[in-house]
């Protein structure tokens, strides 16, 4: 089984989307498509990445099958992010809730904007 083939195994496990998995290792969409597919080779440092991300080895991507142990959370490495979601979940239910839709109003902007960004090109 090849790469990518194992990549979609782990990411279905997971209950992730193209998508989620493209935000994660920091590229688009249809680059990680490519590699999903096994159409385009997966770079070392985003598979070092994603095994980071996921609390598993490398070679547990590239030999993954259906017994192995994935953790069913995905881990934050980056601990000063970690930190701000510890202060977040300090804070009262109403301004968590303000910040999560200032957060969801970013995150949908750039999705946006992403979107704008690939359909002009294609034009």
């Amino acid at each position: 089984m090849k790469i990518g083939d194992n990549l979609k195994k782990l990411r279905e496990s997971k209950g992730l989307t193209q998508q989620d998995m493209a935000d994660l290792m920091h590229t688009h969409r249809t680059g990680y498509s490519k590699m999903e597919n096994n159409q385009q080779d997966i770079p070392v440092d985003k598979l070092v990445f994603v095994a980071k991300n996921f609390g598993i080895a490398v070679d547990d991507i590239i030999f993954f099958n259906e017994k192995n142990n994935v953790p069913n959370e995905v881990s934050v490495q980056d601990t000063a992010v970690l930190e701000q979601l510890k202060l977040i979940n300090d804070l009262d239910n109403e301004e968590k809730n303000i910040l999560l839709k200032l957060i969801e109003t970013f995150v949908s902007k750039k999705r946006f904007k992403d979107y704008l960004q690939k359909n002009i090109a294609a034009l």
